[in-house]
C-alpha cells in the first residue's frame, strides 16, 4: 500500500511520491543487477503476474533470491505477500485466528443488505402505514437505500487506508444499528426514508472491508476460496430478510422485523468489539512500525481509533485517498469489468425487489401469492447462492492450478476470468426461465429453477471478478472493492424503476431474456479482450511486470 511519510504533505505531492517509487523500482529492477529487492512489496510492483512455482522461482529470480522466498506448508507454492518474520504479521496468524476474522467480516457483510431487505417483507405493510402504494415504498426507499450502498463504500475505503480497517469497521456499524432503530420507531414516511438510506450509507462498510481483510490474511492462492465465503456473505443477506421476516409481518407489526434487524446489527457490533482485530499491516513502511503490546487499554484505543490517528502519519491522507480512487477508475481493465459486473448483478438486485410485487400482484401480471407463499419463495436464492459458494470454490480453486502449471509455474490475472464462461451460459438459463414464467405463469417449480439457476451464475461470476481486480490492483483492495460496490448498487438502484412497469406491458419474458442479452453482449465484448490485451494493459500502469531478476 502507498504511503505519506510526512503528514504536512499535499495529496498531489503523495501521489508523485507513490509514482516517482514506482518508476524508481522498475528502473532498479531492470538495470542495477546488484538492486536489493523487498520481498514483502515485490508482488505489488509486478501485479498481476506471480511467479507461484517453487523450480520457476529459481528460474527467474536465482538461487539466491529463490532461497530466501518462503512457501507454503507443503512447499509447493510461492508466497505472496511474503510474510516477515514478525508473528503479529497477520500472514503469520494462527488459522483459527485468521477465521474468526474472516467470520465477524462475513457476518458484518450480510447487515448491509439484510436491512434493506426488511423493507421488501414489509412492503404492502409499510404501504398500509404510511397510506401509500408498494411502488412509492420501493422507489423512496429501497431503491435509494440501494443507490447510497455504493458510495458510503468509497467514503468507508478513505478512512480506512488513513485510520485502519478496525475503527471505521467499528463506528459505522454503531451508526448504522442507531440509525436502524430509527427506523423501527419512525412516526412518518420522511423519517422513515431518511432513516432507512444512513442504515445503508453508514452499513455498508463491510462489504468493502472484506476483500482488505482477505488479502491481509491469505496469501495469493487462499484468497479465492476465502472471497468465496465473504461474498457469499452480502450476496445471500438481501434474501435472509425477506425469508425470515415475511413470517413475521404476516402475524405482527412490521416494527418487529426492524427491531430483530437492528438486534442482529447489535450482535454485529459486540462481535467486533470483543473479538475483531486490527488486520491492518504497514509492511511497505520501512522499518515495519511496532504492532501495539495486547491489554484492554490498548484494544480500547486500537477499537475506536486512536492507534490509527497515530499511526496515520506514515499513511495516506483523507485527500489523497481520493485522488487514489480517481487513478484507479478509469483504468480500462477495471472500468470495463466493472460495467460488466455492475448490470449482471444489479439485474439480480432488481429482481430481489421486484419480486415481491410479481409474486404478491394477483393474476395476470402476478401469482397472488399470500405472504407466506413470498417469504417461502426466498428460500430459492438462499440455496443457490450457498450452491455457487461451493461450485466458485472448486472452479476457481481449479482454474488457477491449471492455469499454473500450463504456464510453467507462473499464474497470471487473466486466468480468472474462465470462470465467467461457466457463469453467463446459467445466467442466460435463470432469466430466460424465471422470464417465462413469470409471464406464462409456469409451474412453481419453473419458477425456483430459473431464479435458482441465475442467482448461483451471479455467485460464480463475482467472485471471479473481485479475484481478478485483486490482482491486478494489489495496492487497492479498498478502491476495488469500493468500485465494484458502486457498481452493483447503481445497477441495482436502476432496475426496479422500469422493471415492473416494462413486465405489466410486455410480460416478464421480454423483460428477463433482454437483461440476458445484455450482460451476455457486454461478456463477449469485455471478457475475451481483457484476456487477450489484459497483460499488456497491466505492463503500461506497473511497468515491466514480467521482468526477470538477476542477482
Amino acid at each position: 500500500m502507498p504511503f505519506n511519510r510526512d503528514p504536512e504533505r499535499s495529496a498531489k505531492e503523495a501521489v508523485d511520491i507513490e509514482k516517482a517509487v514506482d518508476e524508481q523500482s522498475s528502473q532498479q529492477l531492470s538495470d542495477d543487477p546488484h538492486s536489493e529487492i523487498d520481498l514483502t512489496t515485490f508482488h505489488e510492483r509486478v501485479a498481476g503476474r506471480l511467479v507461484v512455482d517453487p523450480e520457476e522461482a529459481r528460474i527467474e529470480f536465482g538461487e539466491e533470491i529463490a532461497s530466501r522466498l518462503k512457501l507454503s506448508a507443503d512447499g509447493s507454492k510461492v508466497l505472496w505477500p511474503q510474510p516477515t518474520d514478525d508473528p503479529e504479521d497477520p500472514q503469520n496468524w494462527s488459522d483459527r485466528r485468521k477465521a474468526l476474522q474472516l467470520f465477524i467480516v462475513t457476518i458484518a457483510a450480510i447487515v448491509p443488505d439484510f436491512d434493506s431487505g426488511v423493507g421488501i417483507a414489509a412492503l404492502f405493510a409499510l404501504a398500509e402505514q404510511y397510506e401509500t402504494t408498494t411502488g412509492v415504498i420501493n422507489n423512496l426507499t429501497s431503491n435509494w437505500s440501494i443507490f447510497l450502498l455504493g458510495w458510503g463504500g468509497i467514503a468507508a475505503v478513505i478512512c480506512m487506508r488513513h485510520f485502519g480497517r478496525l475503527p471505521v469497521l467499528f463506528w459505522s456499524q454503531v451508526l448504522a444499528v442507531a440509525f436502524m432503530v430509527g427506523c423501527t420507531f419512525a412516526p412518518n414516511l420522511r423519517t422513515f426514508a431518511a432513516m432507512r438510506c444512513l442504515t445503508a450509507f453508514f452499513g455498508t462498510c463491510p462489504q468493502v472491508t472484506g476483500l482488505y481483510i482477505v488479502t491481509d490474511l491469505y496469501p495469493f492462492h487462499l484468497q479465492a476460496r476465502q472471497l468465496n465465503l465473504w461474498t457469499m456473505g452480502f450476496i445471500v443477506s438481501p434474501f435472509l430478510s425477506p425469508f425470515a421476516f415475511g413470517f413475521l409481518v404476516a402475524r405482527a407489526d412490521w416494527r418487529w422485523s426492524y427491531g430483530v434487524a437492528s438486534l442482529y446489527g447489535a450482535f454485529v457490533v459486540l462481535m467486533i468489539t470483543f473479538f475483531g482485530e486490527e488486520t491492518m499491516y504497514d509492511r511497505s513502511i520501512k522499518p515495519i512500525p511496532p504492532r501495539p503490546r495486547k491489554g484492554v487499554l490498548t484494544r480500547a484505543a486500537t477499537l475506536i481509533g486512536i492507534t490509527g490517528s497515530r499511526m496515520s502519519r506514515y499513511r495516506p491522507s483523507l485527500m489523497s485517498g481520493v485522488w487514489s480512487h480517481l487513478d484507479c477508475v478509469w483504468r480500462p481493465q477495471l472500468l470495463s469489468v466493472l460495467i460488466f459486473e455492475g448490470l449482471l448483478f444489479g439485474f439480480g438486485v432488481g429482481i430481489n425487489v421486484t419480486n415481491a410485487v410479481f409474486l404478491g400482484t394477483p393474476p395476470p401480471v402476478g401469482y397472488g401469492f399470500s405472504q407466506y407463499g413470498i417469504a417461502a419463495s426466498y428460500a430459492t436464492p438462499i440455496v443457490a447462492t450457498i450452491i455457487g459458494e461451493l461450485l466458485g470454490r472448486f472452479i476457481n480453486d481449479w482454474i488457477q492450478n491449471i492455469g499454473i502449471r500450463r504456464h510453467h509455474g507462473v499464474f497470471e490475472a487473466e486466468y480468472r476470468l474462465w470462470a465467467c464462461y461457466v457463469s453467463i451460459p446459467l445466467y442466460i438459463c435463470g432469466f430466460v426461465l424465471l422470464g417465462a414464467s413469470l409471464q406464462n405463469h409456469m409451474s412453481v417449480g419453473a419458477l425456483v429453477m430459473g431464479w435458482g439457476i441465475a442467482q448461483a451464475a451471479i455467485m460464480i461470476n463475482t467472485v471471479a471478478i473481485y479475484a481478478y481486480c485483486n490482482d491486478c490492483f494489489p495496492r487497492r483492495q479498498g478502491e476495488i472493492s469500493a468500485f465494484i460496490n458502486l457498481s452493483r448498487s447503481l445497477g441495482g438502484f436502476a432496475v426496479p424503476f422500469f422493471q415492473v412497469p416494462w413486465a405489466e406491458a410486455h410480460g416478464g419474458l421480454q423483460v428477463f431474456g433482454c437483461e440476458a442479452a445484455i450482460v451476455t453482449g457486454l461478456f463477449l465484448l469485455v471478457v475475451p479482450a481483457l484476456q487477450w490485451k489484459g497483460g499488456q494493459l497491466r505492463v503500461s500502469r506497473n511497468g515491466s511486470s514480467t521482468v526477470t531478476l538477476r542477482f
